[in-house]
């Protein structure tokens, strides 16, 4: 779908009226040839946000309707974060970094991101400094990690990534859990759903585990480590459109206030 049609789209589906115009940046690296387009107007649906529900999070609400939260970790690929990024603002859709910020790729792409991150479009969530399972960790690690990482995106973005965090490799106990929640990591996010590619994964395997997992409610996992996935974009968004799915961001969907 062309950017027209799908701000159309979305238009149809309930926008919000401060829609901000974003740069598009590093869109060959995306496509792999031609000029970069125009970038597009980007702004988030006017959903009815509900509190996060308590435990781990794993989908979206029934209620939030056809919608799909893409959500995209690490960043090992400096190039890999700069193609999605650029996808992003060529196509307005949204996405959810869960970032590690011992890569350089977060300081290397922070120009490009930051006005993404600004308009609501990317949100930037906790998955640690470097990617430790945090179950063999002890408390004072966990809070470690996850501080040094909070620091570091509201240091180069201005941002306060709480209450997300996603525990590398998905693993986490009630234990974990505590210590998180202690410094305002209250909510563990993982997913319903996965592109594969955390190793490297050939375009079209990434592509049938899109058609087996895009669905509404679904929160999918996809990473930002290896470029196969960075030649599929057109064929991921075109699976999107054909479901009638609109991409949203965690804080679309959900309130800062906590289940009690």
């Amino acid at each position: 779908m062309g950017s027209l049609t799908r701000r159309a789209l979305l238009t149809g589906l309930g926008l919000g009226a401060a829609a901000v115009l974003v740069k598009c940046a590093a869109d060959q690296q995306a496509t792999g040839s031609g000029p970069a387009p125009e970038p597009v107007l980007a702004a988030g649906p006017n959903l009815d946000r509900v509190p996060v529900p308590p435990g781990a999070l794993t989908a979206l609400p029934p209620e939030a309707g056809e919608v799909m939260a893409w959500t995209v970790d690490d960043g090992t690929d400096s190039a890999v974060v700069a193609a999605y990024t650029a996808f992003a603002a060529r196509s307005g859709i949204r996405l959810t970094y869960f970032v590690n910020g011992t890569y350089a790729s977060w300081d290397e792409n922070a120009d490009a991101i930051r006005p993404l991150v600004e308009s609501g479009q990317i949100q930037l969530a906790n998955h640690t400094w470097s990617h430790p399972d945090l179950t063999t960790l002890d408390d004072a690690g966990i809070q470690a990690e996850l501080q040094r990482n909070h620091d570091y995106l509201a240091s180069v973005y201005g941002v306060d990534a709480r209450p997300y965090f996603r525990p590398p490799y998905g693993l986490h106990d009630a234990r974990v859990d505590a210590a998180a929640a202690a410094i305002g990591y209250t909510v563990p996010t993982l997913w319903y759903g996965s592109l594969g590619d955390s190793g490297e994964l050939g375009q079209q395997a990434i592509i049938d585990l899109a058609v087996e997992w895009f669905a509404a409610g679904r929160i999918i996992i996809g990473h930002l480590n290896h470029d196969p996935v960075t030649y599929v974009f057109p064929r991921l968004e075109s699976i999107l459109d054909e479901r009638g799915l609109t991409t949203v961001t965690l804080n679309d969907v959900f309130t800062s206030e906590q289940h009690p």
